[in-house]
């Protein structure tokens, strides 16, 4: 059978009362429908909760899936330490899941002690523990925590069909827990900015759950999609997923947004068998087409730096980063921009970490927090960051200006220990004067002082 229930649920620990306070009143809709929802799942008897969380840690291309026999958390982070929360994993449910997504050819990956052990791979995110604050009032049964990947909407409602295949095949109740707010870009001063298109996302979502008709999904406009700033939408798609080949229906208890940021409450029941509703084998080509790929090196940096702002501290280069990344060392620079402004850019000429990995890691944490021509980023512009990198070669030493091209060429300066470099293809920088100059300025060596020029290329990554 599909799952017994659905739910679209939204994760701001600010509806927490330990957490969010006299702030509490701003979201009362939001929380009364949690408790309604909550009270909903109960009346299903599931036997297990499956959630997805776009929160949890995970993978770029491949579904995170905590492995270990129990799962804990908090909100101490939240300054609510005292809200803790201890759950059994359903790994019976897990062995056959992996079958299940196996035949679909969709990767998952066990993370945990024993397994694939990411910082946090054994505790629950907040993606998980707001919902089941509210659950575990009225619902008391194991768990299955996974991640979104970054993967294309279409892998993500094979995930859901993953999950209706394994509750076939163990005969288990499951009630599937979406976690995911909406459009994050809904108010002037909204976390990820303002974007007027971003109602209409959250109108079309609304629209769809009305219905009932998940195969609308495939209809919206990538465009739009964009300018939502959303968190929410694979989890959706696997909340869809999860009743491919079954007619839905589904209700919104809540709406609000007051923060900027969209806040959806609604649970989905499976109806009858309908061919028509079967999207794998019809539909999902149609899907929203997956965002391009960036270059490895650009994930990298933006992985590195996500990871810092959501743990609070640095991360090791992820399990299926290339080869060829972790057994080179190379200087790197990381430029970070917010609708193609500069927002930071730092680098290092020769490497100072044990691996390339490692240096666009840890110069994506200091372009965001040390260049001193910028204030620190703030966790709410992360989602909006652009990134390039630059890779460099090692700089040759080199007699005259004359071999330099600064189209083709970046230059370093260097007299005693001051030491200046400016980066090739320098829009408005067209002559080795130029280029000398400039570095010279930030080396702070003089205009008409001697100094030893070095040429290296790199290679740019967008």
């Amino acid at each position: 059978m599909p799952a017994v229930i659905g739910c679209l649920v939204p994760h701001p620990p600010i509806i927490i009362p330990e957490v969010g306070g006299e702030n509490l009143i701003k979201v009362t809709s939001t929380t009364q429908a949690m408790l309604d929802i909550a009270k909903e799942v109960a009346q299903t008897k599931p036997e297990m909760l499956v959630f997805i969380s776009p929160h949890s840690v995970g993978f770029a291309n491949s579904i995170a899936i905590k492995a270990n026999p129990s799962l804990s958390g908090s909100f101490a982070n939240f300054g609510a330490s005292d809200v803790k929360f201890s759950v059994k994993n359903d790994l019976e449910f897990i062995d056959t899941f992996l079958k299940a997504a196996n035949d679909y050819q969709l990767s998952v990956t066990k993370v945990g002690s024993g397994f694939v052990n990411l910082m946090g791979a054994d505790e629950l995110d907040h993606g998980i523990m707001v919902p089941l604050y509210y659950l575990q009032k009225w619902v008391d049964v194991p768990i299955v925590s996974l991640a979104i990947s970054h993967g294309g909407f279409d892998e993500h409602y094979t995930l859901g069909i993953a999950i209706q295949q394994a509750a076939n095949a163990t005969g288990k109740r499951v009630a599937l827990i979406a976690s995911g707010d909406l459009s994050h870009r809904l108010t002037p001063g909204a976390p990820a900015g303002y974007d007027p298109r971003a109602a209409d996302f959250d109108a079309k979502v609304e629209e769809i759950f009305d219905t009932g008709y998940f195969d609308e999904l495939g209809k919206l406009d990538p465009l739009l999609i964009e300018a939502a700033g959303e968190c929410g939408l694979r989890s959706i798609y696997t909340l869809a997923g999860t009743f491919n080949n079954h007619d839905a229906y589904a209700k919104i208890l809540s709406y609000e947004a007051p923060f900027g940021v969209g806040y959806m409450v609604a649970p989905v029941y499976p109806g009858a068998v309908s061919s028509a509703k079967d999207l794998y084998t019809t539909e999902v080509e149609d899907l929203p087409p997956k965002e391009p790929e960036p270059n490895i090196p650009v994930k990298l940096a933006r992985y590195s730096l996500e990871k810092f702002y959501e743990l609070g501290h640095p991360v090791d280069p992820p399990l299926d980063t290339p080869p060829d990344l972790l057994n080179k060392r190379a200087g790197a620079f990381v430029c970070i921009k917010v609708d193609g402004n500069l927002r930071g850019c730092v680098g290092t000429i020769q490497p100072t970490q044990a691996t390339l990995a490692e240096e666009i890691m840890a110069n994506a944490i200091q372009a965001a927090t040390a260049d001193p021509r910028f204030k620190p980023v703030t966790i709410d512009e992360v989602r909006a960051l652009t990134y390039s990198v630059d890779i460099l070669d090692e700089p040759e030493k080199i007699p005259s200006k004359n071999m330099l091209d600064p189209k083709v060429y970046g230059v370093m300066v260097k007299r005693g220990y001051n030491m200046g470099l400016l980066l090739p293809n320098i829009e408005g920088v067209n002559t080795a004067d130029e280029q000398i100059a400039i570095a010279k300025q930030k080396a702070g060596i003089g205009l008409n002082e001697e100094a030893e020029l070095y040429r290296f290329r790199v290679t740019r990554y967008e």
